[in-house]
């Protein structure tokens, strides 16, 4: 098992180095781009031109995609719209838009009700919606939502003319892509969360007050350690989260709502306290903290708000 895991470690280590390097170049990576990269297929079966591999692979890159606060439609119509076509009956319309998908051919979008804030649904190709009786490819109206956070594309979508019912696997297949949903999310939210600490131990160890390094002032030592301290919690959850979708393990719903409501929460502090430790330099546009804090704002509500998780867990000991 030692080994098994280990070798499992190595690969998502070397697919994080991959991602790294990919959007070092280019914080807006074009749809072509991710096809080309072979993330957009990560979930698509084999036999369907994809990789066959899990959602853990898919946690990776979207911790890499927020580390870089990139811009991409990889959660919209790579990570919902692949997680929903799985959960459908096999088809042949399921099995032509997962392979269109992992070639880079199409685009998906998938619209959760109430349909007000749909990533990446601007310029798809076909509108997957999701009710609680099922999925049908609807005909459907899209007006750009703009957000405060300028790294998102998000779009209400209003269903002019349903198309025709598809079916999940089961009657809980609803709940599990909701909860995929805000563990992507918080996957998110922590690369958002250790950007911004990278950044501000980095900034701490060469702005100089009073003729030394900021860094060896207690006080900006505690700042950064409650961060590391706060940041490593997350990672816990969000990792123990990630395991249980994968894994499709019962308390998977547990754990989502744990990760989703204190990563988010956290990535929010974080970035708060780097931009009070950057200084009056971390209120200028040219740091960028301001488009870390702007995305953790906007991850902290999407797919539910910590309130909301935190009502759901309550729920359990009622």
């Amino acid at each position: 098992m030692a080994a098994e895991t280990s070798e499992f470690d190595e690969f998502h280590g070397e697919l994080r180095s991959l991602a790294a390097e990919l959007l070092a170049k280019d914080r807006a990576v074009a749809w072509p781009v991710l096809a080309d990269a072979g993330w957009v297929g990560l979930e698509v079966a084999e036999h369907l031109g994809g990789a066959g591999a899990t959602f853990a692979e898919v946690a990776v890159i979207c911790e890499e995609l927020g580390r870089a606060a990139s811009t991409t439609s990889f959660l919209g119509s790579a990570v919902l719209a692949v997680g929903v076509l799985n959960a459908l009956e096999p088809s042949e319309f399921r099995d032509r838009l997962l392979a269109e998908i992992a070639s880079g051919d199409t685009r998906v979008a998938v619209a959760f009700e109430p349909f007000d804030f749909v990533p990446d649904a601007e310029g798809a190709d076909t509108v997957l919606v999701v009710t609680d009786a099922g999925v049908t490819e609807a005909t459907v109206s899209i007006t750009p939502q703009p957000v405060l956070d300028e790294t998102r594309r998000l779009a209400r979508v209003a269903v002019e003319r349903p198309g025709a019912a598809l079916s999940f696997v089961d009657e809980s297949a609803g709940r599990r892509l909701r909860d995929r949903a805000a563990v992507a999310i918080a996957c998110d939210s922590l690369g958002v969360a250790e950007a911004m600490l990278t950044a501000t131990v980095d900034y701490a160890k060469v702005r100089q007050q009073f003729g030394r390094p900021i860094g060896s002032f207690q006080a900006v030592k505690h700042a950064c350690a409650d961060m590391y301290v706060a940041i490593s919690v997350s990672r816990q959850l969000v990792s123990a989260a990630v395991h249980a979708i994968a894994l499709d393990q019962r308390d998977a719903a547990v754990k989502a709502s744990m990760a989703k409501s204190y990563a988010c929460s956290t990535a929010v502090d974080v970035a708060g306290k780097a931009m009070q430790l950057h200084g009056g330099i971390g209120y200028t546009w040219e740091s960028g903290i301001h488009v870390y804090l702007k995305r953790a704002a906007l991850n902290r509500s999407l797919f539910g708000s910590p309130a909301s998780c935190r009502h759901e867990l309550a729920q359990r000991y009622l």
